[in-house]
């Protein structure tokens, strides 16, 4: 299994790089609804490319591994995209854990491990997908 780095919660400018890379990848962190929308449209529509996809510990926003340099020219509104160094926090593979007691945050971790997936997701059909996720969601909040 590719190891990966992390910093923080997937929210507050973590850092990532895929064990066996070059370089370090970029993150777009999206909200999580529309995050787990994109995966499955990308899942079913076959995209070659899907990458690691970490959540932060609230479930809050979703964290999608791209090319390095893609945060240069990402202008997605509902979104970001952070440009990262290659340090922080070693996550080899995160361990089944329990649920936390009462109010206890969980710990960030992959919702598509490092391994499991390709290397990294392709930003154009990252857009792609989020836009469609985007209106997929305000269309079903219309229908009240």
């Amino acid at each position: 299994m590719q190891a990966a780095t992390v910093v923080a919660a997937v929210t507050s400018a973590p850092v990532v790089t895929v064990a066996g890379a070059d370089e370090p990848c970029d993150l777009v962190t999206v909200p999580a609804r529309q995050g787990l929308e994109a995966v499955d449209i990308l899942r079913r529509r076959g995209v070659p490319a899907v990458g690691p996809v970490l959540h932060d510990g609230a479930c809050d926003t979703l964290g999608f591994l791209v090319p390095p340099g893609t945060a240069a020219a990402w202008d997605l509104p509902g979104s970001a995209c952070t440009r990262t160094s290659g340090r922080g926090l070693r996550l080899p593979e995160l361990p089944a854990l329990p649920e936390p007691a009462g109010d206890a945050p969980r710990p960030a971790g992959w919702l598509l491990p490092p391994g499991d997936t390709d290397p990294v997701t392709d930003p154009a059909d990252l857009r792609r997908a989020l836009g469609e996720a985007a209106r997929l969601i305000e269309a079903a909040d219309g229908c009240h």
